[in-house]
């Protein structure tokens, strides 16, 4: 058995953190069994300059900048929810899903339109594209307008993956306007949601704002955190019954910290619900040698508990991870429209 294949035998899906049509069919081969982009993936593949003929044949056809890069988009999810459509079949809509960001530039502080407008504009952006798709997810941040747009998004059908949760707060907000969605729609059956609670990105929070923590809690308030979500969610969906299970994602598995092993986070929650790591991650872990056991429900001893809740101020890491989130989203796509526009001039040079 290999490292990836005992995690998946602990009943973890692993989703592959990457569109890539490459990544996607290796990891495919080696268990993965959905995907998730971002504007950070699409801008990043855009500009190996693989893709290049496709976008010179859409600006030969007069789009402007902007439709390109979502068609471009569009095509990249497409291709990877062809590789994961048989498990979507297979599980009857319990698996095989890829993620579709909508416009990330909607919560930009210079770019953004007015909240009310964001509403709007998230459940419109959300209807048009998961229209005809049955295994794509629509990735909706858990902002104040994301949320807002939640019940509205889930009542007309669409499957959702709320993205950028990093605190229990949002998790509980999220959750419960998809729960009335939900609540809405004409049946429960092939109503899905999943829940993807960013991890690393927690602990170097932690490390660079709350440095009096010890060195036993440092390092481990992401795992904690996105642990005690994944309990809430299991109880709360426990009393909850729908056909088809709402999951929690464990996202940002890979270390960003100097020292840490790289599959410190798989291993973390070994028998959850649903990795996305990136491929670089899955490949180190591949080629560890290590067999996973599960860990989703074990927590640290009581004294670290007890010093992270004393610790560590929740609504501030909510507030200042939020920011750097929504920069981190917003500036990719910025660069893959400067990218596409780059492309359009040297065309135009060369015509």
């Amino acid at each position: 058995m290999t490292p990836l294949e005992s995690l998946i035998a602990t009943g973890t899906k692993l989703w592959v953190d990457s569109i890539d049509p490459e990544l996607v069919a290796r990891d495919r081969a080696l268990g993965a069994t959905g995907a998730t982009s971002n504007p950070v993936i699409v801008s990043k593949l855009i500009e190996t300059g693989r893709f290049d003929r496709e976008i010179e044949q859409l600006l030969r056809s007069g789009e402007n900048d902007e439709a390109i890069a979502w068609e471009m988009t569009d095509r990249l999810v497409r291709q990877a929810q062809d590789v994961f459509l048989p498990v979507w079949e297979a599980t009857g809509g319990d698996d095989g899903y890829v993620s579709f960001e909508v416009d990330p530039l909607l919560e930009d502080p210079e770019l953004g339109p007015q909240p009310e407008e964001r509403v709007r504009r998230y459940v419109e952006l959300a209807r048009k594209w998961s229209e005809g798709h049955k295994n794509r997810m629509i990735k909706v941040p858990a902002t104040e307008a994301g949320i807002a747009a939640l019940e509205s998004i889930v009542a007309s059908g669409v499957t959702v993956n709320v993205t950028l949760i990093f605190t229990m707060r949002q998790y509980r907000a999220a959750r419960d306007a998809v729960w009335r969605g939900a609540q809405a729609r004409s049946t429960l059956e092939g109503f899905k949601s999943v829940y993807s609670v960013f991890v690393s990105r927690v602990d170097v929070y932690t490390l660079k704002h709350v440095p009096e923590l010890s060195e036993a809690a440092q390092g481990q308030v992401g795992i904690v955190n996105a642990k005690r979500i994944w309990f809430d969610n299991r109880d709360f969906w426990a009393t909850h019954a729908t056909p088809l299970k709402q999951e929690i994602i464990f996202a940002s598995t890979g270390t960003k910290t100097p020292g840490d092993p790289p599959w410190k986070y798989v291993e973390a929650f070994a028998g959850g619900d649903i990795e996305t790591n990136p491929p670089e991650t899955n490949e180190a872990y591949q080629q560890s040698g290590r067999i996973a056991t599960r860990q989703v429900d074990h927590l640290p001893p009581q004294e670290i508990l007890d010093e992270i809740d004393q610790k560590v101020d929740m609504q501030r890491l909510e507030e200042t991870l939020m920011r750097e989130g929504i920069q981190k989203f917003a500036d990719p796509q910025k660069q893959l429209l400067a990218l596409i526009a780059a492309k359009r001039k040297l065309l135009a040079a060369s015509a």
